[in-house]
């Protein structure tokens, strides 16, 4: 059974999602669950990008021992020098560089030639691992690259001190059998690939990733590269959780399997989609709402008499637990802690005491509090990742189908201190966000705005995102609460709170640089 190494790439590949925006707190954070998770190489940016990135992927390389951490650089110097400041005081310090080898990159984005493009790659790799013990080299697009080109230049890098080669189908145009073909051949024809890792590195434009990763596996590779929920440019990448339950399920097949720990990755999706405000379809593999569930009445049947009739994975498998009442509101601080704990838990005092307050106050309003409701609490209080400039201390909103909806808000603002305002709109909603616009320096426009509940049930807790242009810049928010409009109130307060954070940092940092 060959252990098949799993390398994440969510907080790189994955966070160029079109309108994900994580900070530095929700990058730590994922970054510590996919430790629990036990991945084997989280790709934790791309250092050079721009300093939140460096100070993010650094701190995380201080902060993760329990996966190695990479950070993502082109084949030139100072992204190879940038990534060696962030990823130094890393366990296992690695760097990830790739360069494009394809006909049409190499001709119409990089403007060079075939032997310029090997020299450029061989030059980078042996910079590089003048300071990484491992170095991972990515030829770029090379599902559309000339197999023999492809091996030639393999070759060349991996003398130059490459352990890893990583051969993505950057734009998800491969099929599983196109795909096989490329890791067949080149395991055997470059001599030196014995010195190296094959990586495989698939995008979902086609709806083949999972197929073209898996088949890549059968072929030779002894890494596979992949985001949880599969999320990505684009279609996206392929989907972690998919690879690792097919591979387990299916070890007979396929003879590899992952050092995963399985229960985890309901827990890994769900944070994930949490923080980037990317809801898992409810038809998705593994980790969907109707993953496993069961509607007709023939399947109901054959499952009540033996759950493999109709079910190959089981949700323990995962991590899915059925939603019973965990903690009541007679429940003790030290259960509470146990609990919490259980759960992933691994912040301050501060934080728990926050936790608790908000559970305590939870249970006097909702019936069943479950563990999908505690994550929501502990998402919220660990993550928050935002200085409180605003904070919602009342919300009022009048509605009726005969009345205009009319909001007043109390604000806490600590340059000022308490504010209040109120303003009608056509919903209730709108109404919320023309007080808080008003309330709030200069003009907000709102992008998106999407709501969903967290389990089941009329007492169920609500979960908003929203995305908003504020002071020329985009960002995102997020807002839990038993109550939907407060939930919105949240969201949309988070927002504006994460732009003036950043805003203050990019200032600060501007001082450091003149100083």
């Amino acid at each position: 059974m060959r252990k098949i190494n799993v390398f994440d790439t969510t907080l790189r590949d994955g966070e160029q999602s079109a309108g994900v925006n994580l900070n530095f707190e929700e990058k730590l954070e994922i970054a510590k669950q996919l430790e629990r998770l036990g991945v084997d190489v989280i790709e934790a940016g791309f250092p050079a990008s721009s300093q939140g990135d460096f100070r993010s992927v650094q701190a995380i390389a201080q902060t993760v021992k329990g996966s190695s951490i990479t950070g993502l650089a082109r084949s030139v110097t100072k992204d190879i020098d940038a990534a060696w400041e962030a990823l130094k005081d890393s366990a296992e310090p690695r760097i990830h560089v790739f360069l494009a080898t394809s006909p049409i990159h190499m001709t119409y984005k990089l403007r060079m030639t075939p032997d310029e493009v090997v020299r450029t790659a061989v030059e980078s790799v042996k910079y590089a691992k003048a300071k990484f013990p491992q170095v991972q080299w990515s030829a770029e697009d090379a599902s559309r690259s000339e197999l023999p080109f492809l091996a030639k230049i393999i070759e060349e890098v991996i003398n130059a001190g490459a352990t890893v080669i990583n051969l993505p189908d950057t734009v998800g145009y491969t099929t599983p059998h196109e795909i096989g073909n490329m890791f067949r051949y080149l395991t055997e024809n470059v001599p030196n690939i014995d010195r190296a890792i094959l990586s495989t590195h698939n995008h979902d434009d086609l709806g083949m990733a999972v197929s073209n990763s898996l088949a890549a596996i059968q072929n030779g590779a002894g890494q596979v590269e992949c985001t949880v929920n599969g999320i990505g440019e684009r279609a996206g990448n392929a989907s972690l959780e998919e690879i690792a339950v097919a591979l387990n399920i299916r070890k007979d097949h396929y003879q590899a399997e992952t050092g995963l720990t399985l229960k985890e990755i309901k827990r890994t999706s769900s944070l994930v989609s949490k923080l980037t405000g990317m809801v898992v379809p409810s038809n998705k593999a593994v980790v969907g709402a109707n993953a496993f569930a069961h509607e007709s009445g023939i399947h109901q049947d054959g499952v009540l008499k033996n759950k493999e009739t109709y079910e190959i994975i089981t949700p323990e498998l995962v991590g899915v637990s059925s939603n019973r009442m965990v903690l009541g509101k007679h429940s003790g601080r030290h259960a509470f802690k146990e609990k919490v704990v259980e759960l992933g838990f691994n912040g301050t005092d501060e934080q728990l005491q926050t936790i608790f307050t908000a559970f305590k106050d939870l249970a006097d309003k909702k019936k069943d509090v479950t563990e999908d409701d505690l994550f929501a609490l502990m998402t919220e209080a660990t993550v928050g990742g935002s200085v409180a400039h605003y904070e919602l201390e009342a919300l009022q909103v009048n509605y009726g189908t005969n009345n205009i909806p009319t909001a007043t808000i109390t604000l806490n603002v600590p340059t000022e201190g308490t504010i209040q305002e109120a303003a009608t709109g056509s919903g209730s909603v709108e109404a919320i966000y023309n007080t808080l616009e008003r309330m709030i320096e200069g003009p907000v426009v709102l992008e998106d705005y999407r709501i969903q509940s967290i389990n089941g049930g009329r007492d169920a807790l609500a979960e908003v995102f929203v995305k908003i242009q504020y002071d020329g810049v985009e960002s995102t928010g997020r807002g839990t609460a038993h109550d939907v409009l407060e939930a919105s109130a949240k969201a949309y307060i988070h927002a504006i709170n994460r732009t003036i954070n950043r805003r203050a940092y990019n200032e600060e940092r501007m001082k450091q640089l003149n100083a």
